[in-house]
């Protein structure tokens, strides 16, 4: 009889999970798929605003400085710019640009702090969570490295340190040690052209389309993450569409709906723990009777 790999008790666990799980939740996790999610009374956010950015990544220094994140140097030119390509395990920020044609504009990447993250529901032992002023955070204590929350982010933010001995998950968290000091995010603070500024997220809300009514010409007519994948506590304003600029077009519904019925269907009750034991000892059982068969075979 041949041993169960580590492979085939995960496959059983997922098997066995679901099928208990879909018993379980019967109507509440279908009926939890239409609930839409609010923002918290004390939510806070940015705008960002690409007509008003001109490219200087002054916010992608200010955001390293600020976060003790180390530069990622350019190897095209020796080394000796800071010069990131992407958003990593250093770098939470970063400018893009878009160009096709005689058409281009600036985009800023970062974590958009969902209404309802993905990531969040993702993330097995809650290491990250909307936290102070709607805030999406990681916490390294509840942290196991699965790294579930870099498969469910739909903007594809959250970054692992895979060369620290102690990795971290690394993303945007509004420099919320600035703000528990009365500071601003680094980013908005330094920002030459206040392309992207700091607020209370209503009112956020309220001057982006205040900014949309008064100049209908220089925008597209959307705020972004106003609504999209159930909304986001960072907006955007572009002249260009949204999805050339890299952006996912995610509908209205909330991206980790599916995922938590499955769950919710799958720890109600503790069903998960005890499939996972009765597993994990049918695994041990047979593995001891392989052995013991092995050694009377080569006796």
């Amino acid at each position: 009889m041949s041993k169960i790999d580590r492979r085939t008790a995960l496959k059983g666990l997922a098997a066995g999970g679901l099928a208990a799980g879909a018993a379980a939740t019967g109507t509440g996790a279908r009926a939890a798929e239409h609930e839409r999610p609010e923002p918290p009374p004390d939510a806070v956010g940015m705008l960002y605003d690409a007509t008003l950015c001109i490219g200087c990544k002054t916010c992608v220094v200010a955001c390293r400085e600020a976060n003790g994140l180390p530069p990622e140097r350019d190897t095209v030119h020796g080394g000796i710019y800071d010069a990131p390509i992407d958003l990593s395990a250093g770098t939470k920020n970063i400018i893009e640009l878009w160009r096709d044609g005689d058409e281009w504009s600036y985009v800023k990447r970062q974590c958009m702090h969902c209404l309802d993250p993905a990531c969040v529901t993702a993330c097995m032992l809650g290491a990250l969570q909307k936290r102070e002023h709607g805030i999406v955070t990681w916490e390294s204590s509840l942290c196991i490295g699965c790294r579930y929350c870099q498969v469910a982010c739909p903007f594809e933010i959250p970054k692992f340190q895979w060369h620290e001995a102690n990795p971290k998950i690394v993303k945007c968290e509004l420099c919320n040690h600035r703000l528990a000091k009365g500071q601003v995010p680094a980013c908005c603070e330094v920002c030459p052209r206040g392309a992207v500024i700091f607020g209370q997220y209503d009112a956020l809300l309220a001057e982006a389309h205040r900014r949309l009514e008064e100049n209908p010409d220089r925008y597209v007519p959307k705020v972004y993450g106003e609504k999209d994948g159930g909304g986001t506590q960072v907006l955007m304003l572009a002249g260009v569409e949204f999805e050339k600029l890299g952006l996912p077009d995610l509908g209205e519904d909330p991206a980790p709906e599916l995922a938590r019925s499955v769950q919710h269907g799958i720890y109600r009750g503790f069903v998960a723990p005890v499939v996972l034991y009765a597993l994990l000892g049918g695994v041990i059982w047979r593995n001891h009777r392989a052995a013991a068969r092995d050694g009377e075979d080569e006796r």
